[in-house]
């Protein structure tokens, strides 16, 4: 019999009267059986919610540091039953689900040490003839209860990435995991209760969309914050009201190979940019250009490079590449590909499809209107153009409706400050591939890729509130 996931509800692990099977991308089995919540349930995690927040906002710094630390002891002390769990609930390989897992545990220690930092300032206001005797003191509240809406991809640290900050600020939080991946949630939400956070600051609640959406409305509910398809999280922006709204929406990532880079390591990064985990990544590299000058050069390290790449079964520590997250992704992919062949693209490797599985592919030729340019992938499938000068390298990367990072590969200062002014992104990464994320770095897009942005800090002052004291001395 496979593992049973009871949900939280406001600290109440509890089955319900809808069983979930949570499926193994690799090979179809049941990776195991978690349970949707249901509209009381959903009801209940907002009410505890709202009234856990008068608790939190009256913990000090230190007990909120002090219970995000022993999460981070938890989540080491289950660093393997996590990362199996990722594997086999997401298809990620072994590998990455490990790294996954030390990165969730390093969000939650940053948040640890951010909860002792969470100050203001003090204000001078005289600032014209008058008040000389006022002063201003500023300071950061917590905006009240966290809705966080979590995707497939990374099912523990993109759910860290929301639960850490709102806990290092004192908001309660509900999650909806994502329901192909809600297993290393639930685990984690069995971590932070019992490291003490209080029973209604956190729930983690499976459930249809419809609820979802639902609980998005609701007033008592302050904050929004949302990673998954743009189309989704637009929707939810408008029908979020007043709260406060985060999205991280994904995007087509490009890279521009300058003559100078070093061209080794240009391709054999691009190649796990745009590969790792399937290229479903937001930030996963879909778009190359290489300068003329060394374009065959490239194409030809970067194609030895992914060739090598092994697919195979994401619990084997020697695989690279694992399944989509259902076949449905994979047609979707092998659709993308023939109708960009169709269209003039041409295949210089991959493009071949089995179930879940579809071969890391490259092609050349493309146009910026095919969908495997213009849109979101989220596959392994990348494209690769050739450039005559940085300029138009740079307009090319910002010929998309998407923003989120762009990679760099050069030795001339210039040009990287150049691209750090003029790529309409979120990010710029100089000497690696946009794939690139640090778990304290402010992370989010511009245009299609949502607002706001995540990384501890950052999150944390999107889930708060400046209030200033002025004093009248």
């Amino acid at each position: 019999m496979k593992k049973e996931y009871p949900i939280c509800v406001a600290g109440e692990w509890k089955k319900t009267a809808s069983p979930l099977d949570v499926i193994n991308p690799y090979d179809g089995s049941v990776a195991g059986v978690t349970f949707l919540a249901g509209a009381d349930d959903i009801e209940r995690a907002v009410e505890a919610g709202a009234a856990a927040f008068e608790e939190l906002k009256k913990y000090p710094s230190c007990k909120r540091a002090d219970i995000l630390s022993r999460v981070v002891k938890g989540i080491m002390e289950r660093a393997d039953e996590l990362a199996r769990t990722i594997a086999i609930e997401a298809g990620k390989p072994i590998k990455d689900a490990r790294a996954e897992v030390k990165r969730a545990a390093n969000t939650f220690q940053i948040a640890s040490e951010e909860a002792k930092r969470l100050g203001g300032e003090v204000l001078p206001l005289d600032v014209m003839e008058g008040p000389e005797k006022r002063v201003g003191i500023v300071r950061r509240f917590p905006v009240g209860p966290v809705l966080a809406i979590t995707p497939f991809n990374f099912p523990l640290n993109l759910v860290a990435h929301k639960v850490a900050p709102a806990m290092a600020c004192g908001c309660p939080v509900i999650v909806k995991p994502a329901t192909k991946t809600p297993l290393a949630a639930l685990t984690l939400g069995k971590i932070i209760t019992g490291a003490g956070w209080p029973p209604g600051g956190i729930s983690v609640v499976p459930c249809p969309s419809a609820l979802a959406e639902k609980a998005v409305k609701d007033r008592r509910i302050k904050k929004l914050t949302f990673t998954g398809s743009a189309a989704v999280g637009w929707r939810l922006k408008d029908t979020a009201g007043m709260k406060r709204v985060t999205l991280e929406l994904g995007g087509n990532a490009g890279v521009i190979i300058e003559e100078d880079a070093d061209i080794d390591l240009a391709a054999k990064r691009c190649a796990y940019g745009a590969f790792s985990y399937a290229g479903q990544v937001c930030i996963s590299v879909q778009r190359i250009y290489a300068h003329r000058n060394v374009f065959e050069r490239f194409t030809a390290r970067f194609l030895e490079n992914v060739r090598a790449l092994r697919p195979g079964d994401p619990l084997d520590q020697t695989t690279d590449i694992g399944p989509m997250i259902d076949e449905a992704a994979a047609e979707r992919a092998e659709a993308w590909v023939k109708e960009a062949v169709k269209e003039g693209a041409k295949v210089l490797v991959g493009g071949k499809r089995q179930g879940n599985f579809f071969e890391p592919t490259v092609l050349t030729g493309v146009r910026p209107s095919m969908k495997v340019c213009n849109e979101e992938v989220f596959a392994p499938v990348a494209t690769l153009s050739v450039f005559e000068d940085f300029e138009q390298a740079v307009a090319e990367v910002n010929n998309s409706p998407y923003g989120l990072q762009a990679g760099i590969f050069t030795n001339d200062a210039k040009k990287i400050f150049y691209a750090f002014e003029k790529l309409d992104v979120g990010g710029v990464i100089a000497g690696d591939v946009p794939t690139y994320r640090a778990d304290n770095m402010p992370y989010g897009g511009v245009k299609m890729s949502g607002f706001g942005r995540e990384g501890v800090r950052y999150a944390i002052e999107e889930m708060t509130e400046q209030r200033v004291l002025v004093l009248n001395l």
